[in-house]
């Protein structure tokens, strides 16, 4: 939604402040300024996937127990922008097994921040659902001479150990901050005790960030990150994954002026995917799936203030020019016993270059109100340079050529008042995007959601959506009550999704036909939560949220992987140095399901979490029990229904020198 800070969650224990945080719907915490103490209930140790978890708008589509995909208002992948410290990285998997949030780590990580829906951040492209902003740790100038931070954890369902050690240096002219994340379970337990296989993984995460002071209002700064998986199981799928790299790599410089700052980043990144089936039994036809991603980029931010604070009117400007360079390439080569291989393009090696030109006006009228309009205009060109990829698709389009252009953009208004001790926002916004390389030029993709092989469409229309939204928070005058109430809608024009073509026959064993991708005259997803928090006491303090969700697409059927009604409720006990917290959340029966599109029911589900977490000076002990009645169940988003967690134990310990 298009609200502000009215509705900005920082989940920290300690103060933490943030610079203009005015433009961000929610903001999470991951490490404090400088390098401190986690708030997530498992602290240093907890996954990227699992501090996603606790922003407010964000789901999680599962397909094992590594590198879950963010959806957020219940839009995946395809409607989204996530960025790495502004950074465009793109996954190298034709079944998005590897989001972009999949290549950093807790231990690398400050916050999270969030936009949702249309106002996006500066950087952002094509964000119809809403955009995620991954900021880097990074110490800063003059923050004590040396931090040494260490870090080790163990969860007793799936025997899932971390281990993390991370130092960092500050001085007036420099700064450093490095370390190394590693984590490594074995296939988990789902509620009941039974063995799910093909749910282990093991990843190690190195990093490191410098920065160096050229003048009193110069600075420059570099970032460089080393991620690696191997041996990553996904019992969703057909087929696993032998390694998933990613190289990650910046430069930026930053000029402050009185009043105004000037940052550009040029930024490289190598993704490299390879999937594979050989430890899976029975397989009729062993297969190779490799993906390569490579992107460079560069974007320049101008943010300055015009006006006084005190004064009536004030404005928090923002310019930004960004470009990036992605290329995706996919090939799949196929292994019949007793004869010779066939091999396959997935993905033809399509370039794609993206121009876009971004403008923010924060403007304050009084204390109690405030304007933000916001908008992007982009373009891009599609190359498709893989000459046997290209032609392999002619066969089906005879019409199309090896280069497209697109232009899309955004523009968004939001308005915010306070009266006494309640908030109001309203706001308003449309926004188109490109097609995806998958939904353009995909060939042969199987899709286990549904069991179809699915090809691209090189004619499809960009997808465009209007944007309504609004929410009101209400809080007793001793501020010990709040309650919230938020909701939004997206109406679509040519939404694009699968649609099945029976004249063209399934390549994949075992699948149910052939889809090709294409436009919906309209669409509609509509969200809504109530939110309320209670400081009960002192020390005891309850949280709640319910929210509800509804997709349809043009012939009113339901759109798929919406979420059902979903409840979170939590109470927190503090004592000192002793924090504590019951929760209980779940969902309801998935009625709306789309049968239409492929997507089985999923049930009703309760379960129980408990966490608690000691400080003594320099080291912190956490332990806790999820999913505290071992139940066996699965969420609407797990992919083919595959069971969580069961019973799970963990205890973890951080010191900080």
């Amino acid at each position: 939604m298009l609200i502000t800070a009215l509705l900005t969650t920082v989940l920290v224990t300690d103060t933490v402040t943030l610079d203009k945080v005015s433009n961000l719907d929610e903001v999470l915490i991951v490490s404090n300024e400088g390098g401190g103490r986690r708030r997530s209930v498992k602290g240093q140790v907890a996954s990227i996937d699992e501090h996603l978890g606790e922003l407010r708008n964000v789901n999680l589509v599962r397909r094992g127990s590594y590198a879950w995909e963010p959806v957020v208002n219940n839009m995946q992948t395809e409607r989204l922008s996530t960025t790495i410290d502004g950074m465009k990285i793109f996954y190298a998997c034709t079944d998005k097994m590897d989001p972009v949030t999949s290549y950093v780590e807790s231990g690398n990580l400050q916050s999270i921040s969030l936009n949702s829906g249309l106002n996006g951040n500066p950087q952002a492209t094509g964000n119809i659902g809403g955009s995620l902003d991954l900021k880097l740790r990074k110490i800063g100038f003059e923050a004590g001479p040396r931090q040494i931070n260490l870090s080790a954890g163990h969860e007793w369902n799936g025997h899932l150990q971390v281990y993390g050690a991370d130092a960092a240096f500050s001085g007036y002219r420099a700064y450093l901050n490095t370390g190394v994340f590693s984590r490594a379970a074995d296939c988990y337990q789902v509620g009941g005790g039974q063995l799910l296989n093909f749910s282990q993984f093991s990843k190690v995460n190195v990093f490191a960030n410098a920065g160096l002071r050229l003048t009193d209002t110069d600075v420059l700064e570099g970032t460089v990150i080393f991620d690696r998986a191997t041996d990553v199981g996904y019992p969703a799928l057909n087929m696993d994954v032998s390694k998933a790299q990613g190289f990650i790599t910046s430069l930026s410089y930053k000029h402050q002026f009185s009043n105004a700052g000037w940052e550009t980043k040029a930024y490289y990144n190598h993704i490299i995917h390879i999937m594979d089936d050989t430890t899976r039994p029975d397989v009729e036809i062993h297969m190779d799936m490799p993906g390569d991603s490579w992107t460079t980029g560069l974007y320049s931010l101008l943010t300055t203030s015009i006006g006084d604070y005190n004064a009536a009117l004030q404005h928090d400007v923002a310019v930004n020019h960004d470009l990036y360079y992605n290329r995706l390439f996919a090939d799949m080569t196929m292994y019949p016993g007793g004869a010779a291989p066939m091999y396959m393009v997935t993905w033809p090696d399509v370039g794609t270059f993206n121009t876009g030109l971004a403008l923010t006006d924060d403007v304050s009228f009084a204390h109690n109100q405030s304007l933000r309009l916001s908008a992007k205009v982009a373009w891009q060109q599609q190359r498709l340079n893989n000459e046997e990829g290209y032609h392999g698709q002619k066969v089906f389009f005879p019409l199309m050529t090896d280069r497209y252009y697109q232009t899309t953009g955004r523009i968004a208004a939001a308005y915010q008042f306070s009266i006494l001790n309640s908030h109001f926002s309203i706001g308003t916004g449309w926004g188109s995007r490109a097609p995806t390389v998958t939904e353009a030029y995909g060939y042969y993709l199987n899709n286990t959601f549904d069991q179809y092989d699915y090809m691209g469409n090189p004619h499809l229309s960009n997808e465009s959506a209007i944007e309504l939204n609004g929410s009101a928070q209400f809080s007793t005058f001793n501020s010990k009550l709040s309650i919230g109430l938020d909701a939004n809608a997206f109406f679509f024009k040519d939404y694009i999704i699968g649609h099945l073509d029976s004249r063209l026959s399934a390549m994949t064993v075992g699948a149910e036909g052939v889809k090709v991708y294409g436009n919906l005259d309209h669409a509609t997803i509509v969200n809504a939560s109530l939110t309320a928090d209670w400081q009960v006491a002192e020390r005891l303090a309850w949280k709640g949220k319910l929210s509800y969700s509804l997709g349809q697409d043009d012939e009113g059927d339901a759109l798929p992987l919406i979420s059902p009604v979903a409840w979170r409720t939590q109470l927190q006990y503090s004592h000192g140095r002793l924090q504590s917290e019951l929760e209980v959340r779940g969902n309801a029966r998935q009625v709306n399901y789309a049968a239409k599109y492929g997507e089985t029911e999923t049930y009703a589900w309760n379960i129980v979490n408990l966490s608690v977490s000691y400080r003594l000076k320099a080291v912190t002990i956490r332990g806790g029990a999820e999913n505290l009645f071992d139940k066996n169940y699965s969420a609407y988003s797990d992919w083919n229904n595959i069971p969580q967690k069961g019973r799970n134990i963990y205890l973890n310990i951080s010191i900080e020198l």
